[in-house]
């Protein structure tokens, strides 16, 4: 029964086209048997005239009943049969359909996790014996309270500050300052446990007497979760 309601809903269109067809064509039969009834004058001819006009009423019913029988199909039977709606549900092509991705959560509850972007080990503005992070190395992972190493020592020095931004972010937050001259030593410490775990970049940047920053020496690293 499902088989032939899915035949009847899929192909509705096509089967009230021909249903329309064949009702011109018993309309046309029809309107000739009953011309052919009113020229006839004789017996035999009133014979094969009614017969002719019976036939064509006859034909027209049936395409009617048929035309309601569908009608009813689809709209009142089709959709209260639970598996047809599974039945007729379109196959995706996979090579047009996008490929969805898992939401995170889901992931998360079938233990699966997602990498991280690669972190590149690169330093860039760096200049040893002025201004240099020594530790963290580029590329490191971190987590917890992270001690800061390296040198900030520039003619005519002001002061300096390390800050940290999201990878890819051009928003800096400012981590410690200090005005004292620091060669190879701590520069401060960074609590890593109140950002989210992700890629970052450190850097330190060196103002001088007249407020000037120079290009500020920046490390990629990775804060993990704690």
């Amino acid at each position: 029964m499902t088989i032939i309601l899915q035949f009847f809903n899929s192909y509705a269109i096509l089967i009230y086209l021909l249903l329309v067809i064949g009702l011109i064509f018993s309309v046309r039969s029809l309107a000739r048997a009953r011309h052919e009834m009113s020229g006839s004058l004789f017996g035999l001819e009133l014979e094969s005239a009614h017969r002719h006009t019976s036939q064509a009423i006859a034909a027209v019913s049936i395409v009617i009943i048929l035309g309601v029988a569908e009608l009813v199909l689809i709209v009142f039977l089709a959709p209260n049969v639970p598996a047809l709606s599974l039945l007729v549900t379109a196959t995706l092509n996979p090579l047009t359909t996008t490929t969805g991705t898992l939401p995170p959560g889901l992931l998360a509850t079938m233990g699966i996790t997602i990498p991280l972007s690669t972190v590149s080990p690169q330093t860039t503005g760096c200049i040893p014996g002025q201004i240099m992070i020594t530790s963290p190395k580029p590329g490191a992972i971190v987590k917890g309270q992270v001690e800061l190493l390296g040198t900030a020592d520039i003619p005519n020095y002001g002061f300096y500050k390390f800050e940290f931004s999201p990878l890819g972010s051009d928003v800096w937050s400012t981590i410690g300052a200090d005005r004292k001259i620091v060669q190879d030593l701590s520069l401060g410490y960074w609590d890593t446990s109140e950002v989210t775990p992700g890629d970052y970049n450190l850097r330190l940047v060196v103002i001088d007497n007249q407020g000037n920053a120079l290009p500020p020496c920046v490390v990629p690293l990775r804060v993990a979760t704690p």
